[in-house]
Formats: structure tokens, sequence, C-alpha cells
């Protein structure tokens, strides 16, 4: 239960939206505002507020408290969401993740695995935690909406590597759909690139790299970051 409270107050604190991250998980134990603010005695328009970035993210004691409310919660209803995370916090479609010691930059990451970036408009300067690495096939085939969570690790803020890719369309169009972002792209020697999934991962301001090393050559080399 401590790594499920860990994963949560990690995403949340490391998210560019903290108040979205919280939302999400918030509907993801189905605790309502009220539920939560109830439990916590404060003003439902609190946690609101929170949730829409009308008032500042809270701070890491605020979420500690807020996370562990959710967890009591869910508790005191048979722990129904907890079960379900800590069943199998993994997918045979995530082939590696990981939580880097530091954050690093999009433009490192693209130099540890000899990438190409597609996106040339955009920073690579932006900051990441970690990354996951996807067989494509089989998240299509397999991937239910919790698994689809799952594949953040503790932030949205990382890179999603995507293998068994054709032209790249399917993954862009899920991440287009989807209030989280990465906060970078990786495609692991597709076949050739959908200008469309180009055109989506600028308009998300997503980098989108494409790399033709192998996979265990990829692990490797990001282990070391």
């Amino acid at each position: 239960m401590l790594e499920l409270e860990e994963k949560i107050a990690g995403e949340i604190v490391l998210s560019e939206n903290p108040g979205l991250t919280l939302r999400k998980w918030r509907e993801e134990f189905n605790i309502t505002q009220a539920e939560l603010s109830n439990f916590l005695k404060i003003s439902p328009s609190v946690i609101s507020d929170y949730e829409i970035g009308r008032r500042k993210s809270p701070g890491i004691s605020t979420i500690k408290k807020i996370v562990e409310a959710l967890i009591y919660i869910d508790m005191s209803r048979g722990s129904p969401t907890i079960r379900k995370f800590t069943k199998n916090f993994g997918s045979d479609a995530i082939l590696d993740i990981k939580e880097f010691w530091t954050s690093v930059t999009c433009k490192k990451v693209l130099e540890y695995i000899e990438g190409k970036n597609l996106t040339e408009n955009i920073n690579l300067d932006r900051k990441i935690y970690g990354y996951t690495m996807i067989d494509s096939i089989k998240a299509i085939i397999e991937f239910n909406a919790n698994d689809y969570l799952k594949i953040y690790g503790w932030s949205n803020e990382r890179a999603l590597i995507f293998t068994g890719v054709k032209f790249g369309r399917s993954p862009m169009v899920a991440i287009r759909a989807h209030p989280l972002k990465p906060g970078m792209v990786v495609f692991a020697r597709p076949e050739n690139v959908d200008p469309l999934s180009i055109k989506l991962a600028e308009l998300e301001n997503i980098p989108l790299v494409v790399t033709h090393l192998d996979d265990r050559t990829i692990i490797s080399r990001l282990h070391e970051l």
C-alpha cells in the first residue's frame, strides 16, 4: 500500500498540472469532491479550486493528507481501488519502466538513444523524470483505461517509448485523446512515420523522436541516467 501512496503523491508533485492529476486519482477512486472535502474537514470549493488550477498547487504536506484520505475512504469501502492497483501493477505490454534519480532533459535522452527529433520547433530542454517502454501491438490489443494510467509510473513527465510501431498514428491518437500527456514520445524502429503523428505531437507540444536502436540497447543506455 505504501508503494501505491508514493506513486500517487509522486505523480501529483511532479506533474505539470497537479490539479488535473489530483482529479484523475480522485475519480479513479470514485470519490466525490464532497466526500473528500468532508473527510479532510475543508470546503468542497478548496478541492475544486485545486483541481481547476484556481488555487495554487497544494504543498507536499497537503498532498500527503489528500492521498491518505483517498486510501482511507477506499479501505472503508472494502478497498476495491487499492486491490485493483496492487494486484497487478504492471502489464505484459509494458516492457520496462524506470524513474530517473534526477530530472534529465529530452535532449539528453535523445543523445543517449541516438534519436532523431521529428518535431524541430519543439524545445528539447523540457525536463522528464523517467521512461516507459511499451509494446504498441500488445497495448492496442490488451490495454484498458486502468492500464493506460500505469504507463505513467510516478509522473506523466516521462518519455513513452513505443516499439513495434509501423506508422505511429495509433499511439499519438491515444495520447491526443487522453488528458494526461507525456513529456516526450519515442518510436523505436518504425517502418515509417505518418505525417499525422508528427502533426499531433506538434499540436500537443510533445517532442517526437525516432531511434533505430534495439530495445535492449535503449534500456541499457537509459538505465545509465
